[in-house]
């Protein structure tokens, strides 16, 4: 993780103004760094920021998954999401698929404006850092063999020999 951090900015609709204030605050630490974040609090950001963020879709319409698409691809190296856990959203498995994702390939999440804060305020985002990537080989190999060998146990005749 280089020293200018890919950052991932998120915020349900009851969340926005709070993720406004909060960039509003720290717009001079999130100038040193590259932003991404879905539909209309991109747009928002970039308003209150007055500096271009990297806009994806809104959450409902896959922004959520493009960002989990972009941490699997070790393309974020930090998520900022304010989400509402008041409030049940349309894209609700969407949102749970993200935070799993940003689980998996270890990344550093907020969900709110103290651990926002406390994130922002770490010695590791002013510096490089190598974050622990998980090595998932064996998980795809095992499941690749379990996969193969309950196919071959189901089909109706011997591997090989239909056309």
């Amino acid at each position: 993780m280089q020293q200018t951090k890919r950052i991932a900015i998120i915020a349900h609709n009851n969340k926005k103004r709070d993720i406004l204030d909060w960039a509003r605050f720290n717009r001079h630490f999130l100038a040193q760094h590259e932003l991404y974040a879905t539909g209309t609090t991109g747009k928002l950001l970039e308003q209150e920021l007055g500096y271009p963020i990297h806009k994806l879709q809104s959450g409902p319409l896959g922004g959520d998954q493009q960002i989990g698409a972009k941490i699997s691809m070790q393309e974020i190296d930090v998520l900022i999401f304010f989400w509402d856990p008041l409030e049940q959203q349309p894209h609700d498995p969407d949102v749970k698929a993200l935070l799993r994702i940003a689980v998996v390939w270890n990344i550093p999440v907020a969900c709110n404006r103290a651990s926002a804060d406390f994130l922002i305020s770490s010695t590791l985002m002013y510096n490089e850092y190598q974050p622990y990537l998980p090595d998932y080989q064996h998980y795809l190999e095992h499941n690749f063999q379990e996969q193969a060998i309950e196919v071959k146990t189901k089909l109706p005749f011997p591997l090989g020999t239909a056309s």
